[in-house]
């Protein structure tokens, strides 16, 4: 007797259905998790906040637009990190959504909604959405990307020329990544038969010309910035960026997939691993495949991976450039592609229990790690008591001097900790690379002041020989020492500081000083 569950049941008759249940439910479970055992902002996302702040043209970070988005829902959830979070989810839904339109006009709807729950399976989709920036952005992007680009010239739709110039421009103001998103566009397009035949028209023109638009103001900025992309072009003529290549970029490739080991063990359990079995099955089917649909899939799923880590490893960075997730949008869709016209639905139980362990484990994993680690000794930065740490030395500053603090500066991590939830929102300095915070000058620290900080171990807070070296003239405070939201068997935090007064105020008690004998 053939037996149908009630959530393969749901697959066959509602995908769309399907694919928005599992999508919010992911989205909301990791809204959740950071926002209620969060005490503190994780991974890089403090320094995107502070850059994103100051609304540059670009950065040593690179495009701007991640971190202007950032910055604005920052301030309109009431400059809370819930509305960072939110952002984070409402980019990885968009994700799965664009998947699904894409998977829909490839295989069908009811294939297209197994590949977006395949994604499920592929870890850069979800432990590491709460940290916005370029990476979390990109990754809607790239997908809506994909699936104009696969209107415009897959279904010969020629309205979706403009919406996907636009939304390359946006790509590339996002993440220098995309540019191997568009010369795979590129050479696929000029590579396939059917591809050249879409540039029969004055549209793609257009496009080209809508993309230079869209990114002018950057370009500009990128044309007179100092730093600009010459190092890292040069670095790839070093002896030392071509020793090891080959080992570099296997690690690179084992990333990769080990990013897909959940998905992995899905396709296992529906293909009859580890014990097979007879019993019937339903199967899921779908019309026939254009080859130029699988031409496609098969090159964008596979050949993005490809450039990202060779790139990775010609500049010598340790991961795949612009993170694993953007590399990896149409993994489930490659898999059912692969599959065939009819995925026979075995262990439907057994399967079904493995997809929810994949969204719901990683998430019980984060809670427990906030929980469990610090009574292990182990220091995690999203404990860390950022408000607490924020009031503190903004009203130090002020009853110090009398004014609203405005700078921030020391530790990078610390200072960019006190900016974000300081009420005064001060401005992150970068002490060690000014260069790389161009909208606070020497002239400022003088008339303004700041606050210096870095953790310190000692109750002396004797700054660091670098941050002495920086400011000889600094004053250290008695450290300052702050409890963790689960401190556990971890030593008290304690942080070093010093009031850099604004020189309006040095200067008369200099004076004062002087005339006192």
């Amino acid at each position: 007797m053939l037996y149908v569950s009630i959530f393969v049941e749901l697959l066959r008759s509602r995908p769309s259905l399907a694919v928005w249940l599992a999508a919010l439910a992911q989205g909301l479970l990791w809204l959740l998790v950071p926002s209620l055992f969060y005490a503190g902002p994780p991974g890089d996302l403090p320094s995107v906040l502070a850059v994103g702040h100051e609304f540059q043209l670009g950065t040593y970070l690179g495009p701007p637009l991640a971190f202007w988005l950032g910055e604005l829902a920052y301030d309109l959830a009431g400059r809370s990190l819930v509305g960072v979070y939110l952002l984070s989810q409402v980019c990885v839904v968009v994700t799965y959504w664009a998947v699904f339109a894409l998977g829909t006009s490839i295989v069908g709807a009811q294939h297209a909604a197994l590949a977006v729950l395949l994604m499920v399976g592929v870890a850069a989709f979800t432990v590491p959405t709460p940290d916005f920036g370029p990476v979390i952005l990109t990754m809607p992007l790239w997908a809506i990307i994909l699936l104009h680009y696969w209107r415009a010239v897959g279904e010969r739709r020629r309205a979706y020329w403009l919406p996907l110039a636009i939304q390359i421009g946006l790509l590339l103001l996002t993440t220098y990544v995309g540019l191997i998103l568009v010369g795979l566009l590129v050479l696929f397009t000029f590579a396939n038969r059917r591809a050249r035949a879409a540039l029969n028209s004055y549209d793609p023109l257009i496009a080209v010309v809508v993309i230079g638009v869209v990114m002018g103001p950057h370009l500009i900025w990128l044309a007179d910035w100092g730093e600009g992309l010459r190092p890292m072009l040069l670095r790839l003529r070093t002896p030392e960026a071509v020793v090891g290549n080959l080992l570099a970029w296997l690690r690179q490739i084992a990333l990769i997939f080990a990013a897909h080991a959940g998905l992995i063990v899905l396709v296992a359990l529906v293909a009859g691993w580890p014990w097979p079995r007879h019993d019937p099955a339903p199967v899921i089917v779908r019309r026939p495949l254009d080859p130029f649909a699988r031409q496609f899939v098969y090159f964008f799923a596979v050949a993005p991976a490809f450039a990202g880590t060779l790139a990775a490893v010609l500049i010598g960075w340790s991961a795949p450039v612009g993170g694993i997730a953007p590399l990896v949008i149409l993994s489930g869709l490659l898999v059912v592609v692969a599959a065939g016209d009819g995925i026979e639905f075995n262990r439907q139980h057994v399967v079904i229990a493995a997809w929810f362990g994949l969204l719901i484990i990683p998430a019980l994993m984060a809670i427990a790690a906030v929980v469990v680690l610090p009574w292990l000794n182990v220091d995690l930065k999203v404990t860390y008591p950022a408000q607490a740490m924020a009031r503190f030395f903004s009203e130090s500053f002020e009853r110090r001097t009398g004014s609203p603090l405005k700078i921030v500066t020391g530790d990078p991590r610390t200072a960019a900790l006190i900016a974000l939830g300081a009420p005064s929102r001060p401005s992150l300095f970068l002490d060690a690379t000014p260069e790389r915070s161009p909208w606070v000058t020497a002239d400022a620290i003088k008339s303004k002041g700041a606050i210096v900080v870095w953790p310190t171990t000692d109750t002396a807070g004797t700054p660091p020989a670098e941050i002495k070296e920086r400011f000889p003239d600094l004053v250290p405070e008695v450290p300052r020492a702050f409890e963790r939201s689960v401190q556990g068997q971890l030593p008290l935090l304690r942080i070093g500081w010093a009031v850099i007064r604004p020189q309006a105020q040095a200067a008369p008690s200099a004076a004062a000083g002087e005339q006192k004998p």
